[in-house]
C-alpha cells in the first residue's frame, strides 16, 4: 500500500494537481475529441503536456497550440512556449479557487483563453481574460470568442 500512496504523491507533486478521477479522465478525452474533430487543421491539441514558462511549471489537462507538425525525432519533455489556450477540469479533490488562480497565471504568461470545466455543474466557464468569463451549461454550445471555437457542452459530458 505504501508504494501506491507514494505513486499518487509523486503524480501530484510532478504535475502540481490531484490525480484525475474516472469522470475527469472521460471528460478530458471527450473534450479533445469534440474539439479536434472540428478544429484539427486550425489547432494542435495535446493533453497533459508539461509547461515550463519562465520558471513557472504547470501541466494543464488540455492545451491548444497553433497548428504545429510533430517532430518525431525531437520530442519535448517540457514546452517553454505558451499555448494559445488551456482547458482545466475541476477534480473532486480540487478547489475552484485554485483553478481560477491558475487561469490568472496562464494569462500572465500569454495564454489567450482558459476553459474551466465543472463536472458537477455540467458546465464550462470560458475565460478571455483574468476575471472575465462566460459560463455555458450542458444545454449550450460553448463559444470561445478569442480562439473561434464552438462545441456543444453536452459532448464533453457524454
Amino acid at each position: 500500500m505504501d508504494t501506491l500512496v507514494a505513486l499518487f504523491t509523486d503524480y501530484e507533486t510532478e504535475r502540481g494537481k490531484p490525480i484525475p478521477s474516472f469522470n475527469h479522465s472521460a471528460i478530458q478525452v471527450n473534450a479533445v475529441i469534440a474539439l479536434a474533430s472540428r478544429y484539427r487543421t486550425k489547432y494542435r491539441f495535446t493533453s497533459e503536456t508539461s509547461l515550463e514558462l519562465e520558471g513557472w511549471g504547470s501541466t494543464p489537462d488540455v492545451l491548444i497550440f497553433p497548428p504545429t507538425p510533430l517532430s518525431l525525432k525531437a520530442d519535448k519533455i517540457k514546452v517553454e512556449e505558451s499555448p494559445l489556450g488551456i482547458i482545466e477540469i475541476l477534480s473532486p479533490t480540487q478547489s475552484l479557487n485554485d483553478l481560477v488562480d491558475k487561469a490568472d497565471q496562464y494569462f500572465e504568461y500569454g495564454v489567450k483563453s482558459c476553459w474551466i470545466i465543472l463536472p458537477s455543474m455540467g458546465g464550462v466557464a470560458i475565460y478571455s481574460a483574468s476575471g472575465k468569463y462566460t459560463f455555458f451549461n450542458e444545454n449550450d454550445t460553448a463559444r470561445d470568442q478569442v480562439l473561434g471555437l464552438e462545441v456543444p457542452v453536452a459532448e464533453m459530458f457524454a
